[in-house]
């Protein structure tokens, strides 16, 4: 075994599972992960990247063509658009236009609120007409849990938007997916995705006729304003301990940051978004930009770890794409009860 180079607790068990010293990437980027800014309609208590009104990075027009150029060289499957509310950016719709008239298939993840900001005209309608991915967040299906964590009537408007986008097709035509995004209100790992998938289906089309396509479920991650949180509640050292005790390794070859690389507004790159929100560049040394890296060869790179990490690996695995696996590892009490949605019903 190679254990003599980890660098923390979560390469110590990345070596000993996998007998090399890190985590290395697949051979291919597919995902860009573009995060366009910060500023938010929100202030979620859940957000690792800290995101509120007040904030004001940004991603100006000259990097995101520095970002449009390297997709047309790389070619990436998909480019995964996220902030803040990436919709505040004044250049997100150019951008978009520009991508698909590209040909590059888009995903963009929406707190679904902001379609009620000014400026926010006719935005469903634009992502329909460009045939955009969507990935709405929605934590729960109770107005009570929705809006404790994200504030007070975000659950109303996120309903409101989703009918908009219903009306469109978005859930409903194969060619307009619509996921939803499921984290926990507490220190728990998210339940079984398929099982929670079907309560969420019939919860939401019985009380609102809201249809959707998948459900995604990521778990809360130690880092951001949710650590900050957690710490406040003195729960910060029994959460961290939770995601290493449920470490599985069958989530390693399906970890996100293995095939895709993030984005940061100011152009510079990171592993995954998470290494984005707490600065641990790719290469772990100084910051690379993006117009001064041929792509290419960051394919095969060691992917720098934290202890954060076991936040994707634990249970079922998470990612933004959701969970990875099917089975969990034998770990009672990690995972928050679907009994917890059914408050008040």
């Amino acid at each position: 075994m190679i254990l003599q180079q980890a660098e923390n607790r979560f390469d110590l068990r990345i070596s000993q599972c996998l007998d090399q010293p890190g985590l290395s990437a697949a051979a291919a980027i597919r995902t860009f992960q573009v995060n366009v800014g910060l500023k938010c309609d929100l202030a979620c208590s859940h957000c690792h990247v800290v995101a509120s009104p007040r904030r004001t990075e940004a991603m100006d027009w000259q990097t995101m063509e520095q970002v449009l150029d390297a997709a047309r060289r790389i070619r990436p499957q998909t480019v995964d658009i996220t902030g803040g509310a990436p919709e505040l950016n004044p250049n997100f719709r150019r951008f978009i236009s520009s991508l698909r008239n590209d040909g590059i298939e888009v995903l963009v993840r929406t707190n679904l609120t902001v379609f009620y900001e000014t400026g926010m005209d006719g935005i469903p309608e634009f992502y329909s007409e460009h045939g955009i991915h969507l990935v709405a967040s929605l934590p729960c299906y109770l107005e009570d849990n929705v809006d404790a964590q994200r504030g007070d009537n975000v659950f109303k408007r996120s309903i409101a938007a989703l009918g908009l986008l219903n009306a469109l097709g978005y859930g409903i035509e194969p060619s307009l997916p619509l996921d939803l995004v499921y984290n926990p209100t507490g220190p728990y790992l998210p339940p079984d995705q398929q099982e929670l998938e079907s309560q969420y289906r019939q919860e939401l089309f019985y009380r609102y006729g809201i249809r959707f396509t998948r459900l995604l479920t990521i778990a809360n991650m130690p880092i951001g304003r949710y650590l900050a949180d957690l710490r406040k509640a003195d729960q910060a050292d029994g959460y961290e301990q939770l995601l290493e005790g449920a470490f599985n390794p069958e989530t390693i070859d399906g970890l996100m940051c293995r095939n895709q690389i993030s984005i940061r507004w100011d152009g510079m790159l990171f592993d995954c978004d998470f290494n984005l929100a707490i600065k641990k560049p790719i290469g772990g040394g100084t910051p690379l930009h993006i117009k001064d890296v041929d792509l290419v060869t960051l394919a095969g790179r060691r992917i720098v770890t934290g202890d954060h990490c076991f936040g994707c690996t634990a249970g079922r695995g998470s990612s933004c794409g959701g969970s990875l696996v099917s089975v969990d590892v034998k770990n009672e009490g990690t995972s928050q009860t679907t009994g917890l949605l059914q408050q008040g019903e």
